[in-house]
C-alpha cells in the first residue's frame, strides 16, 4: 500500500475565489455566477489559463457544481486541469485568481501559464 495522497479527478473552487467570481458577475450585471475554466496554447510556459463568466455551458462542457456556482470545462481543457483548485489571492502582493494545478510541471512567475 502506498502513502500517496489521492487527488480527485475534478476541479474545485475555493470559497474565497467563488466570492470574487460572484462579485465580478454582479458587477457585470449577470444573475448567475457561472465560470468557464479552460486552457489555451500560448504564454511563456506553453499553456495559458482562461477564465470567463458565462451564462451557461457549451455543448461539450463538463459541468461541476461547487460553492453554489457552476464551473464549465471543455473536454480538451479538462485533461490538463483535473485535480486543480482555483483560489483567489488578494492583498498587496496578490495575483488575483490562482490555479493550484497538480498536472503542471512548470509554471511562470505570473501564475497564468504552465506546461505539463
Amino acid at each position: 500500500m502506498n502513502n500517496h495522497e489521492f487527488k480527485p479527478l475534478t476541479i474545485s473552487i475555493s470559497e474565497n475565489a467563488a466570492k470574487h467570481v460572484k462579485e465580478f458577475a454582479s458587477r457585470d450585471g449577470k444573475e448567475t455566477p457561472n465560470l468557464r475554466v479552460g486552457v489555451k496554447g500560448g504564454g511563456c510556459s506553453g499553456l495559458t489559463y482562461v477564465l470567463d463568466i458565462v451564462d451557461g455551458p457549451g455543448e461539450n462542457d463538463k459541468v461541476i457544481k461547487d460553492q453554489g456556482m457552476e464551473l464549465y470545462i471543455d473536454k480538451k481543457s479538462y485533461v490538463f486541469l483535473a485535480g486543480t483548485i482555483l483560489d483567489y489571492s488578494g492583498g498587496l502582493n496578490g495575483k488575483g485568481f490562482v490555479f493550484d494545478n497538480p498536472n503542471a510541471k512548470t509554471s511562470c512567475g505570473c501564475g497564468t501559464s504552465f506546461s505539463v
